[in-house]
């Protein structure tokens, strides 16, 4: 009923990484969520997330994961794509298809560089190859939130800048509750990851990638903005490049043919 859903955990070093997997295809897509599990990860979320991703299940084995849950205090993008590799061969997962959303698509950047034999196909969802002015206010002005336990202003904020004015009418009705649901009980894990994206930059080893990429952007982009899809698109050699024009940094969320088109790439 479930699609085979189940909640798992792997060892890495001397922490360790949820991870939630579902589906009963013999090809392996991973998902690598953003920003966002550094507030909430994915552990005990295997049937709402079966649920949320049925589309895959049919083709795919569909692993979606956390980040580790002692991350240290200076861990990169690039240092959690090693943590990814080594779950990944701890697990048995020879190869796989991979979509990054946001930071996890830095993440997946990382991993398809230093580790292309471990990645089939790659789609790029609302991320960037490297820092800009745009990125760095908007997530120095998180961090500052974050510092100062002010979780409401950040929750808010972030849908201010991720959403369509047309979905924010709805998610506007919300807001007087949100400060009060889903707090963490510290940031620590939240401004570790914050601070890796400010530093990200990949760009100079884009071509390194050799796998058929796809990259999704949104042309209302207020977190990393319309043109970093450009960028990844122009140095990465085997890749193809949408832009949902009049979505922003929620585009995987809010185009309703986001799946389909990540389907379509992948069955080609």
């Amino acid at each position: 009923m479930f699609w085979n859903a189940g909640n798992g955990n792997v060892r890495i070093d001397d922490t360790d990484m949820d991870y939630v997997t579902f589906g009963k295809g013999n090809n392996v897509l991973i998902m690598i969520p953003g920003l966002g599990d550094g507030i909430t990860t994915v552990k005990g979320m295997a049937i709402p997330m079966a649920m949320a991703y049925r589309m895959y299940a049919k083709n795919y084995k569909v692993y979606i994961f956390s980040r580790k849950n002692r991350l240290e205090e200076n861990a990169s993008t690039k240092t959690m794509a090693d943590d990814m590799a080594e779950a990944m061969k701890a697990l048995g997962i020879q190869k796989a298809h991979v979509l990054g959303i946001s930071q996890g698509g830095m993440i997946a950047q990382y991993l398809a560089v230093n580790y292309p034999e471990s990645v089939k196909k790659l789609i790029l969802a609302v991320t960037s190859p490297t820092q800009n002015a745009l990125m760095q206010g908007v997530l120095t002005k998180w961090i500052s939130m974050a510092e100062q336990n002010d979780y409401k202003s950040l929750i808010i904020d972030t849908a201010e800048k991720s959403y369509s004015e047309r979905y924010l009418k709805k998610y506007r009705l919300l807001y007087p509750v949100l400060g009060k649901i889903g707090k963490p009980k510290d940031f620590i894990r939240f401004l570790i990851q914050a601070k890796s994206c400010i530093c990200h930059d990949a760009l100079s080893e884009l071509h390194k990638i050799i796998c058929p990429t796809l990259i999704i952007g949104g042309g209302c982009d207020k977190i990393v903005g319309a043109e970093s899809s450009v960028k990844l698109a122009e140095h990465i050699r085997m890749s193809e490049l949408f832009i949902y024009e009049k979505l922003g940094h929620a585009a995987y969320e809010e185009a309703a043919d986001f799946h389909t088109r990540v389907l379509a790439f992948l069955s080609k």
